[in-house]
């Protein structure tokens, strides 16, 4: 039973490793545009980073859609470990 619950915790720490990165890019990102924004500054590329185009990687068409599925199965899989935590 005890390896099971942290062979859970491992699937779930991978999930959110992976997720972590283009999430705190897409918050950051969007953060400093808004802020810029009124104060006249016109960053474009941070829209085009909070968008998932990245110069010669450009991830536009699945960005958003990566971003949504794996923060759903990262809170799933969260709530998971909170449910069986008890």
């Amino acid at each position: 039973m005890e390896r099971k619950k942290t062979k859970k915790r491992k699937i779930h720490r991978k999930i959110t490793a992976i997720s972590a990165i283009p999430l705190l890019i897409t918050i950051v990102s969007g953060t400093i545009y808004s802020i810029l924004q009124p104060l006249g500054v016109d960053a474009f590329w941070l829209i085009k980073w909070h968008t998932g185009n990245f110069g010669m990687i450009n991830l536009q068409p699945f960005y958003s859609i990566f971003l949504g599925i794996v923060s759903i199965i990262s809170i799933i899989s969260g709530l998971i470990l909170l449910r069986n935590k008890t």
